[in-house]
């Protein structure tokens, strides 16, 4: 008993956490980890036959559907993203400022809307087509179809990040390239380049696993990939065939996440000037009016073209009365959901990166990283884990609007940790120290002393955990209860049924709330 409580301490260094702190982390971490467990045992006893007939008719195919699209749209995102960045922070392109602001927007719609909007442009029946003359040669219910859509909506991923890191880049290495004779191409590609290749990396890791979690918009326009195949699995009651779907799904995410590890350890570049140099603005010259074409182009596409839409249907909808109590009743759903997963994500963050800044050990780090697990997982995954374990073992939740603001927690946590987590950096331990030299408990240090100085990262992250939860689409497809619609579902379903005028008003408010933390995303960024 003693060595086991030398080794207990010996893991702390000496400086135990509060065993319902520990525990509270621990069950935050089981919550999270329950799809993954639920996915690996349901796909275990599947059955070898079901596993072959999968393998030979259905998984080749989803997997080419899946990485084509993921790997397509992640280039596309690349250009686009890495092309704008440099025009906006290294040119001296008119509105540069105004622009940069601009090109984020596509980022709160979410991309099932986009899809809609597109749809009625550029559809079979769509505005495009009543106005051409002869044969009709688009056709958006194509690979080409849901590759523009995807890669309109997810460049700003990697726009994001290349701009901060263009702004931190040294000018004195460009110097140095152009004293030994580089022109300004090469200067680019061998000094610019490998210096933005971790913000490039990172751009296309979430663009990637964007395009293979994501539901609305490959259901929208019918290109069948894993998370699509998951659900219709999963509402044709084949969970087994779901659960083996999601897994494989599950494993190429973890390749993903692992390549990505390892072509970064291969290639790390670093500035190591003592002395920043802000970047010079380079003159367009004759090429100006063509950079602000670009910009402009990829502005209106990506947003003045959908908005313009949900506007134009918005107003039929409020002459044909669409805004009536229903549409309320909807709202009201969304906010009561989102707010719940909101408020629950703010509570269960603390204590986790508290435990991981505070109390580093083996187990706080384990509890960390399934704290994470959700985040890469689609939400259709996490819905199939959610269904199974609430409707066998806790069925009194099961049916409720808890279980969807729970899934939601899952989903959403790590951003929500992220913030908490850049707050919490910032108090010094100290502070913690002369709390409990006061007689502080370790939950009265938490509560009256790091709490009070966390709150703007806190709430920061619930904005964000707000504005996503009410944007996502399978979870609330697969586990809300009998009538209990919100804006994300009336849209996909009035959308499909190309009720445009009642789509539209619900999609215009999903943006409209979404544009609330763009200040704070494009401040970060």
């Amino acid at each position: 008993m003693k060595k086991l409580k030398q080794k207990w301490y010996g893991m702390w260094r000496s400086n135990p956490p509060s065993l319902i702190l520990l525990l509270l982390g621990l069950f935050v971490a089981f919550v999270m980890a329950i799809p993954v467990l639920y996915v690996a045992a349901r796909s275990i006893t599947a059955g070898g036959e079901r596993w072959m007939r999968l393998l030979d008719d259905r998984i080749p195919q989803l997997l080419w559907n899946t990485v084509s699209l993921a790997a397509a749209v992640t280039f596309m995102a690349i250009f686009l993203g890495v092309s704008l960045a440099w025009i906006l922070t290294r040119t001296d392109i008119p509105g540069k400022k105004i622009w940069q602001w601009l090109l984020v927007v596509p980022l709160v719609i979410p991309p099932y809307v986009g899809a809609v909007t597109y749809i009625i442009v550029f559809g079979r029946s769509g505005w495009l087509r009543d106005l051409w003359i002869g044969d009709y040669p688009f056709d958006i219910y194509t690979f080409g179809g849901t590759f523009f859509v995807l890669s309109m909506f997810t460049y700003p991923y990697v726009y994001l990040l290349v701009r901060a890191a263009l702004k931190k880049m040294n000018r004195s290495y460009e110097e140095a390239a152009y004293s030994l004779g580089m022109s300004a191409w090469e200067t680019f590609w061998k000094v610019n380049l490998p210096l933005m290749r971790p913000a490039i990396g990172a751009g296309a890791i979430l663009v990637a696993l964007y395009v293979m979690s994501d539901f609305g918009a490959v259901s929208m326009l019918r290109y069948v990939t894993f998370t699509a195949a998951i659900y219709f699995q999963r509402a044709g009651f084949d969970t087994a065939s779901a659960a083996v779907l999601s897994l494989v799904l599950i494993l190429m995410t973890v390749i993903l996440l692992r390549f990505e590890s390892w072509s970064r350890r291969k290639n790390r570049y670093y500035q190591t000037g003592s002395s920043y140099k802000k970047p010079d603005t380079i003159p367009l010259g004759k090429l100006k009016p063509l950079a602000l074409f670009y910009v402009s182009l990829v502005f209106f596409i990506s947003v003045v073209l959908p908005i313009s839409v949900l506007i134009y249907w918005s107003r039929i909808g409020l002459v044909t009365g669409a805004l009536d109590m229903r549409f309320i009743g909807f709202a009201l759903n969304s906010l009561k959901v989102s707010g719940l997963a909101a408020f629950l994500c703010m509570a269960f963050s603390i204590p986790i990166i508290y435990l991981k800044s505070r109390y580093p050990a083996y187990l706080t780090s384990f509890i960390d990283r399934l704290a994470y697990a959700g985040y890469a997982l689609p939400g259709v995954i996490v819905a199939l884990g959610f269904v199974f374990i609430f409707n066998n073992h806790i069925p009194a939740l099961y049916g409720t609007f808890y279980v969807v603001a729970i899934a939601f927690v899952v989903r959403f946590l790590p951003q929500a940790m992220q913030s908490g987590e850049s707050s919490l950096n910032q108090i010094s331990p100290k502070i913690d120290e002369a709390a409990r030299s006061l007689g502080y408990s370790s939950w009265g240090v938490i509560f009256k002393v790091i709490l009070p100085n966390m709150l703007p990262g806190v709430f920061a992250g619930g904005a964000l955990v707000f504005v996503n939860s009410i944007k996502e689409l399978p979870v609330t497809l697969m586990l809300r209860p009998p009538g209990f619609d919100t804006l994300a579902i009336r849209v996909y379903f009035e959308a499909s049924e190309a009720v445009y005028h009642l789509a539209a008003p619900a999609a215009l408010l999903i943006i409209l709330v979404s544009i609330i933390p763009l200040k704070y995303m494009v401040s970060k960024y």
